[in-house]
């Protein structure tokens, strides 16, 4: 039985007849709000030939949405790569046993946080063009890349920690049962489990930073949405040039979303969600897998033993187990 059927109750036939009449109610809204807009449009002359000519002109991909798409592109992808940094160092600081470093950790990922990342990118902006007198350029491409990571990256540290914590108990103790220390457990056990189970979470935050990417038109950098606005500026078709933007955002979008569900869908396959590693005496031996694998079997089966000398020990203290064999 599914974990769904036990919290929910299946519908009954009036709640299906209820649930398609919503869903239709629903669907006829959707439809009349789309064509009040394309209405609307068609009256204030947006939807005319002309202005949406352009679009199948290569040129206009090939001198300003390719372009304006590369840039998005590059600063996400570049943007990710440090905030995956960011957020493993400082959730791993979160994380420590030194309490100021845990501290300092959490004081900056919680700044970082709370900053909005226009705010960010603006004074990166200006910081490094008028004090450390970068190009402009380069100035904009490095106050987008910062502001994204920054931000970003604090997200990621929280959901390191949490996925830290949502490890079962024993995990940790295993470890430290075998000789390491707490740091090395993190390492080399909590960390590549709770990394292993968060990758859906960290493949929908890259969606976060494409969508925020676009910020960086306020301090011009030449992304999408900025190319869309010369090009509207340059044929007149401002709303046609932003709404052509939308829908490439929302088809980016949408395949990272799809991506997201199938990677997670492949991880409850193959069972490497936080505490459902595989154990078993030859996983040790051979130490092969998935990464974090190794670690989750040596904790999994030394918790098996922490668990069983707890036990032992329960039976000592109540009095059972070989003291009422050696009656026998």
């Amino acid at each position: 039985m599914s974990a769904q059927a036990v919290l929910f109750d299946a519908p009954g036939p009036k709640a299906r007849r209820r649930h398609l009449i919503l869903t239709v109610l629903g669907a006829l809204l959707a439809l009349g709000v789309l064509g009040a807009v394309l209405w609307k449009f068609n009256k204030q002359g947006q939807l005319d030939g002309a202005l949406w000519k352009p679009f199948i002109l290569p040129e206009t991909w090939t001198q300003y949405l390719l372009p304006g798409l590369w840039k998005t592109l590059q600063a996400a992808i570049v943007s990710i790569v440090f905030a995956m940094a960011f957020g493993i160092v400082f959730g791993m600081g979160r994380l420590s046993q030194n309490k100021p470093l845990r501290w300092a950790c959490g004081v900056i990922v919680e700044f970082f946080r709370a900053v909005p990342v226009l705010l960010m990118m603006i004074f990166t902006f200006y910081f490094l063009a008028r004090n450390l007198h970068v190009p402009g350029a380069q100035a904009s491409f490095w106050a987008v890349i910062a502001a994204l990571t920054l931000y970003n990256g604090s997200v990621i540290a929280e959901l390191v920690r949490s996925g830290v914590h949502q490890l079962p108990k024993g995990q940790g103790e295993a470890g430290l049962a075998v000789g390491l220390t707490p740091g090395q457990t993190l390492r080399s056990i909590q960390l590549p489990q709770a990394l292993t189970a968060m990758l859906p979470a960290l493949m929908s935050q890259l969606v976060v930073v494409l969508k925020d990417s676009a910020l960086g038109t306020a301090i011009t950098y030449p992304e999408v949405v900025s190319a869309g606005r010369q090009l509207g500026s340059r044929y007149g078709n401002i709303v046609a040039a932003y709404i052509i933007i939308g829908v490439i955002f929302i088809l980016l979008n949408w395949a990272l979303t799809t991506l997201a569900g199938r990677l997670e869908r492949w991880i409850n396959r193959r069972g490497l969600t936080a505490g459902k590693a595989k154990t078993g005496a030859s996983a040790l031996v051979e130490g092969g897998g998935a990464p974090g694998e190794f670690g989750a079997n040596i904790a999994d089966a030394v918790e098996e033993e922490v668990d069983d000398l707890r036990a032992a020990r329960s039976r000592k203290r109540t009095g059972t187990g070989s003291v009422g064999e050696d009656g026998q």
